[in-house]
């Protein structure tokens, strides 16, 4: 992948959602009309932590590469070179997976 172009701001993150499955687990193809956005994603870039009070930055529990779970309304989506990402914070992530 190319240099990405999204530089995240202070506690925020970008995350690149992971393919859904085309096929349910009975073998029948879904269109990407009745296809649920899937709710992980990989890690791609974080900010500088959450500006403290004494001039610190909190640091993160998440890494670039971290594969992460998210629920369904999370974050922000945006498109850059016709490529989706969601922009959020380590808030709204619910765990990492290993």
């Amino acid at each position: 992948m190319a240099a990405l172009k999204i530089v995240p701001l202070n506690d925020k993150i970008v995350v690149k959602r992971l393919e859904a499955d085309d096929k349910t687990v009975g073998g029948i193809i879904l269109p990407d009309t009745a296809k649920e956005k899937p709710k992980q994603g990989e890690i791609l870039a974080i900010g500088e932590g959450k500006p403290l009070d004494d001039g610190k930055r909190a640091p993160f529990q998440v890494k670039v590469g971290d594969r992460v779970l998210f629920s369904s309304y999370s974050g922000s989506e945006v498109t850059l070179d016709g490529k989706e990402f969601l922009i959020m914070t380590e808030d709204d992530i619910l765990a990492v997976v290993d």
